[in-house]
């Protein structure tokens, strides 16, 4: 039976390399962290999120949530190592970052039928190859992909809410409530008057705005 190779160890990778391998066949699985680091991430860990901690609704009533508990029927390591890192919020699935990738670190480390291989790649390895990369794929590889399916390139989108100092919040104003009335009540409500929320609108969108990183002016996130 020949080995699959499969490329980038995030969520995708991740989880690809498992399913293989509960299949009883071997995995080449390339990741090319720690031996060289991208400007988003911060651990050589697979499955490290750079970004939400939230993998979106729970619940079986809405397509996202079906999907997740199709996973746990099939053993999937994403949401197993997800179910057992979870924090409260509300009607979502949301983890605890860093305990989440080492768990999914550990699982895959330790399977027999998966071989880390910590390198960057510029051309795809000879067989059977699924490839996981995402927005900072290694440029070669990424010309590699372009060359393969003829397009000019590849777009990513993304996006993250304001981040505010809990300290600034007047705690006698708003109130803690769960997401849709499901769960713990995790979330903070601010209520707000028309002239309050226009006056909150103003400050935001006129708020001095965060240096971007170097790699974030990068037209893959156009």
């Amino acid at each position: 039976m020949p080995t699959v190779n499969v490329i980038g160890a995030g969520l995708a990778g991740s989880e690809a390399a498992w399913q293989i391998a509960q299949a009883g066949v071997d995995v080449n699985l390339y990741e090319m962290r720690p031996a060289k680091m991208t400007p988003a991430h911060h651990t050589s860990n697979f499955a490290e999120l750079v970004c939400t901690n939230s993998l979106r609704a729970n619940q079986i009533t809405n397509a996202v949530g079906l999907l997740k508990e199709e996973m746990r029927q099939l053993h999937s390591i994403i949401i197993q190592s997800a179910d057992a890192t979870a924090v409260p919020a509300g009607g979502a699935l949301a983890v605890d970052r860093e305990p989440f990738s080492e768990l999914v670190t550990q699982k895959l480390t330790s399977n027999s039928h998966i071989h880390v291989v910590n390198e960057e790649l510029s051309a795809f390895p000879d067989g059977i190859t699924v490839v996981a990369t995402g927005p900072l794929t290694a440029p070669g590889l990424a010309q590699a992909i372009v060359d393969l399916n003829g397009e000019a390139g590849l777009s990513f989108f993304d996006a993250a809410a304001p981040i505010l100092d809990a300290n600034t919040i007047n705690e006698d104003i708003v109130y803690k409530k769960s997401r849709y009335d499901r769960g713990e009540a995790a979330y903070l409500n601010c209520p707000m008057t028309k002239d309050e929320f226009l006056t909150f609108y103003q400050a935001l969108v006129s708020a001095e705005v965060a240096e971007g990183h170097d790699f974030e002016k990068m037209t893959v996130f156009e």
